[in-house]
This record gives structure tokens, sequence and C-alpha cells, in this order.
């Protein structure tokens, strides 16, 4: 059974995933039609390994699709109005103990990509963030143990 909590997303996150949706509708299900229909043409379905692979490709796009549609069904988009305080959709500078400063963007779960610096609301610096104002400290307690930021700016 799925979640049936409300997946936060940005505009642009929003907006790609729309545009996944209908790539795995349109594009992916084609390239997968065709993929049977050619291996239906090399005969024997039962020991095909193409026709098998294809199909399987087929059971997998479709999961991501109903997936994909549920995720849209619960999204809300989250609008940062550049309020004072952290919450999702803000752009955080903080700085470590170390004096380094990092640079995150705080969205919803389904967003998040620490390779974009995006974090997640729900994850244990995302949650100490939430809620805080400039030059607040905040403790993530994270599996590794507590770490201590100084929130630099908020955008």
């Amino acid at each position: 059974m799925q979640d049936q909590e409300s997946a936060y997303f940005s505009k642009e996150g929003l907006v790609k995933l729309k545009s996944e949706l209908e790539s795995l509708k349109t594009k992916k299900r084609k390239e997968i039609a065709d993929r049977l229909e050619y291996a239906k043409s090399l005969g024997d379905l039962s020991e095909n390994s193409e026709y098998q692979e294809a199909k399987e490709s087929q059971i997998l796009n479709e999961g991501k699709i109903v997936e994909l549609e549920d995720m849209l069904r619960r999204a809300v988009v989250v609008e940062h109005a550049f309020k004072d305080t952290a919450d999702i959709g803000s752009q955080i500078v903080l700085e470590d103990s170390g004096g380094n400063q990092l640079r995150f963007t705080i969205v919803g779960s389904k967003e998040a990509s620490p390779s974009e610096n995006k974090i997640s609301h729900e994850s244990p610096l995302g949650k100490a963030l939430i809620g805080h104002k400039k030059l607040e400290k905040v403790v993530a307690r994270t599996p590794k143990g507590d770490v201590e930021y100084k929130i630099i700016e908020i955008q």
C-alpha cells in the first residue's frame, strides 16, 4: 500500500516529475513496444530471452508510471516566500565548526539530491534547520553523532 502523505515539491521539481512521467508514458512505452514486436518476430516466445527482458522492462516501466502518478496526486507545491525562517524551498548558507561554508536548498523528500545540494526536510540536517532563523545555531543529529552549524543566510 502506498504512503498517503503529501509529497512536497518545488515548482521546478513538479515540472521535472511531470516531464519524467510523460516520457515514461510515451517514449519509453514506444521503445518497449518496439522491442516486444521485434522479439515476437524471432519466433518461440517461451525460450526467447529478448521477449522476456522486454516484458520485464514493460512491468518495471508501468510500475514506475503508477508510482509517479501517485506522487502527483499527493503533490503539494511549496512556494518559498523568502521568509526569515528556514522552510521547504529555503536556500540556506551554513557554517560548520571548522569555518567552512555550505549551501543547501531544503526540498521535499522526493526531490532530494545531495549531489545538487538539495536536502530533504526529513533529513537530520533538514529537520534541524526547519523553523530556525539567520545567525541561530542548529544541531543535526546524524548517525555519526551530533553536528553543529550556524545559519549564515536564508534566501
